[in-house]
């Protein structure tokens, strides 16, 4: 699939299929994760990969909406701090921005391979602490399910291109 396609067919899936994913297809993903840039290239974020099945009630802590483990698999990308770069002039830490590069790199992958995700960053934080059994020293910064969408994507809704982008100046 050309690129600019995958951008057009990648949606938020709220509805998934239980179907189990091949584990070749989550490599690719996982694969394309690991390849995404990030400031310096520290690579300060970690994924959990969590199998939904029979899991779905403590899951349910973290993500009270009943889609969020419809999928056979939910990733949790995370951020570990000291590992990443800050920016010397002002302090300016990049590694939620890594992070953000990380999953959008996935979800692309994802949508590729005809798979679904959806961001989820409403979630409780310390319930996905427990859960997950993550140290002090790593954040969790953003969920998605991972599986075969039930159904069709509904029309995407964005602002003109003339409102979002400035040319030389604001």
């Amino acid at each position: 699939m050309e690129f600019a396609e995958v951008i057009r067919k990648r949606y938020a899936v709220r509805a998934y299929r239980s179907d189990p994913i091949p584990g070749e297809m989550l490599a690719q993903v996982l694969e394309a994760a690991r390849l995404a840039p990030t400031a310096a290239n520290r690579q300060p974020f970690r994924l959990i990969v969590i199998h939904t099945k029979g899991r779905e009630e403590e899951l349910s802590r973290i993500y009270y909406r009943e889609w969020f483990t419809q999928a056979p698999i939910v990733i949790c990308a995370c951020a570990v701090p000291a590992e990443g770069w800050v920016r010397e002039s002002d302090g300016r830490r990049y590694t939620d921005v890594d992070v953000a590069i990380v999953m959008d790199h996935l979800t692309l992958a994802a949508a590729d391979l005809g798979l679904g995700t959806c961001w989820v960053a409403n979630f409780d934080p310390q319930a996905a602490r427990e859960v997950l059994g993550l140290p002090d020293d790593v954040e969790p910064v953003v969920f998605t399910p991972l599986g075969y969408p039930v159904g069709p994507p509904k029309p995407k809704e964005r602002r003109p291109l003339e409102e979002l982008v400035k040319y030389e100046r604001w």
